[in-house]
């Protein structure tokens, strides 16, 4: 990922020197569906997601004139599968054309979270909390790059699951923390599916033995 965490000298439209705080909200702008929105402290529009699906295998990050900044797609690798992230690759017919700026995948050796690796080789980590759409993304050291936690009103109430605040810290790539934030949500909707799954086994299994009992 052009790095996210930059030493250079900030040059980059999507960085800033202070810290900034988004407004996510989960819905397209256009079709009012599974999307995403992001709105600058200013109320204006700075990104979106037009093609937004929680099982979609291609995803674009674009811009508010509908520039493709990000091309998100999904490698199936047994059942959460693994996600690459692309740089202005919208045009391109196969990820082979190009390499990736980030891997996502679930993490082996912390349960529940998800490891970035960035094309440098250097690793970050989303880390989840209650409730159900909070999480942190820290760098190697711990240090907390961009966190995202439930929108709350002025008088301390949450506006909704679908209404966030996007918090990033200074000299971040804001633009790619928010294709980050998009990746979390087709893995929420991954991990959902996989829940009623489960549910779905455990309900016949409770079923299959009450008939044998009857029986």
């Amino acid at each position: 990922m052009a790095r996210v965490f930059p030493q250079a000298a900030i040059s980059s439209p999507y960085m800033s020197t202070e810290r900034e705080t988004f407004t996510v909200w989960m819905k397209s702008l256009v079709y009012q569906t599974n999307g995403l929105t992001v709105y600058n402290s200013n109320g204006e529009i700075t990104y979106r997601v037009e093609n937004y699906d929680k099982c979609s295998n291609e995803v674009h990050i674009m811009d508010l004139h509908g520039n493709i900044l990000f091309t998100i797609r999904k490698k199936k690798l047994w059942l959460f599968g693994s996600w690459y992230v692309y740089r202005e690759c919208g045009s391109f017919t196969s990820t082979e054309e190009v390499k990736p700026c980030a891997r996502i995948k679930r993490s082996s050796i912390r349960d529940g979270d998800w490891e970035v690796r960035d094309e440098t080789n250097e690793v970050f980590w989303i880390l989840r909390f209650d409730p159900k759409f909070a999480f942190q993304i820290i760098d190697i050291h711990g240090n907390i790059i961009a966190q995202v936690k439930p929108k709350q009103s002025s008088n301390g109430i949450t506006l909704g699951e679908d209404v966030l605040t996007l918090e990033v810290k200074p000299r971040v790539d804001h633009s790619l923390v928010v294709t980050l934030v998009t990746v979390y949500g087709l893995i929420k909707g991954i991990d959902g599916e996989v829940k009623q799954l489960r549910d779905f086994e455990e309900e016949e299994v409770a079923v299959g033995d009450e008939i044998a009992i009857e029986i």
